[in-house]
């Protein structure tokens, strides 16, 4: 069993989840896109608008998958100021 595993074990109890339900890598590379493509802070803020998605009924890999695409898709910024809007 890796850290990363007995943490999400531990924090499941914690939490009273089941951590069965829990994808590492689809969570991992959702806030891996939003750190590069957008911005570092993003990743976990994204994570968690996932993770309220996700409790409201919504298809994980199709609410990351989403995320990811808008991350695939933000304007580049160049000196820390958004490009969109």
């Amino acid at each position: 069993m890796t850290v990363m595993d007995e943490w999400v074990t531990a924090a499941c109890a914690e939490l009273e989840l089941d951590p069965a339900e829990v994808s590492v890598p689809v969570v991992l590379d959702l806030a891996k896109d939003v750190a590069h493509q957008v911005l570092r802070p993003g990743a976990p803020v994204s994570a968690y608008l996932l993770g309220l998605a996700v409790g409201r009924g919504a298809d994980l890999a199709t609410a990351a998958s989403r995320l990811s695409g808008l991350a695939a898709s933000w304007p580049v910024q160049l000196d820390g100021t958004s490009l969109a809007g």
